[in-house]
């Protein structure tokens, strides 16, 4: 008599028992069979140790990134300017030679032995000072003729032809117009300054006033604020990174100008340090003056920068 097994459905549900794990050789019955083991997994490294190595890797990577090219910029710099000397018949320095007169230079600095026989420090000091004046006085009439202009459209259409006519004039062409107003090489100086300042503060400020958006001022007509109340709670927040960024390109063309001024202007600065020391055939101290410009306009440059950073909101940033 043959019998049937009838499942349920339901009892498909039911998990099958796990396979009992094979004895090993010679162990109980079934002595040939033996017993496979799983190859050990490698046992992970400490979490010091895995610190340590994510560590190394980031410095690496900081060194190859940020280290290694500025270096190998300045190796190549110096390279060039070695063959150049090495290949030169009139006399030009090597890098070893100007190094050891920028020794001698910066060993004092603020020496003075009259008006035209000063130590580098006072030139530097000396066109820093012209800069700060012509640069601040083009900050106090350029910002609120930027916020003016860029606020009302009758003063842009006014001011915009006459800016587009005169910002592309070299700076030194205005220096004989100083010279002839101003009866002196230092205030026309001071003027050249003013005079290439003013135009990227204008612009930009203007330009960031005419770019706030016309919801703000929307509400501003809303609640009926007053002119001076759109200007300092509106138009100055939204308009400062612009502003700033004005403010650090003037600056820039500024430190460029005072140089060419300062040679054709005389007296003490590093521009005239910079032709002083041509007429008395010094190369090694006008590549030196080279540099001190390029780090002291860097300096100015980075300053600004971070300044500008600070008061930049995120979105702005981004």
């Amino acid at each position: 008599m043959v019998s049937a097994v009838f499942h349920s459905p339901l009892d498909a549900s039911i998990p099958l028992p796990l396979p009992l794990p094979l004895p090993r050789a010679g162990e109980g019955r079934g002595e040939g069979v033996t017993r496979v083991e799983a190859a050990p997994h490698p046992s992970p490294l400490p979490k010091g140790a895995r610190e340590e190595k994510a560590r190394r890797s980031i410095d690496l990577r900081w060194f190859w990134m940020r280290v290694l090219p500025p270096l190998a910029g300045f190796g190549l710099l110096v390279l060039i300017w070695e063959l150049v000397a090495l290949r030169s018949t009139n006399g030009f320095p090597s890098p070893l030679e100007t190094w050891k007169q920028a020794l001698d230079v910066f060993s004092d600095p603020f020496y003075s032995k009259g008006p035209n026989d000063q130590g580098v420090g006072w030139n530097v000091l000396s066109s820093l000072q012209r800069v700060a004046l012509g640069f601040g006085l083009a900050a106090a009439v350029g910002i609120p003729a930027g916020f003016a202009i860029g606020r009302f459209e009758f003063l842009s259409r006014m001011f915009n032809p006459l800016i587009s006519l005169l910002r592309p004039v070299s700076p030194l062409a205005w220096l004989p117009i100083g010279l002839l107003v101003f009866k002196g090489a230092n205030p026309a100086a001071i003027w050249t300054i003013f005079i290439c300042s003013i135009w990227p503060m204008i612009i930009n400020t203007a330009v960031g006033v005419q770019r706030v958006p016309s919801d703000y001022m929307n509400v501003a007509k809303v609640l009926n604020l007053s002119e001076w109340k759109i200007i300092t709670k509106i138009l100055f927040p939204a308009v400062l990174p612009y502003m700033l960024t004005g403010v650090r390109l003037a600056v820039g063309t500024a430190w460029l100008v005072i140089v060419a001024a300062e040679m054709l202007t005389g007296g003490v600065g590093i521009g005239f340090w910079v032709w002083d020391e041509w007429n008395n055939l010094n190369v090694k101290n006008i590549i030196i003056a080279i540099f001190v410009i390029g780090i002291v306009g860097l300096l100015l440059e980075f300053a600004l920068i971070k300044i500008a950073t600070a008061f930049t909101f995120e979105e702005v940033k981004s």
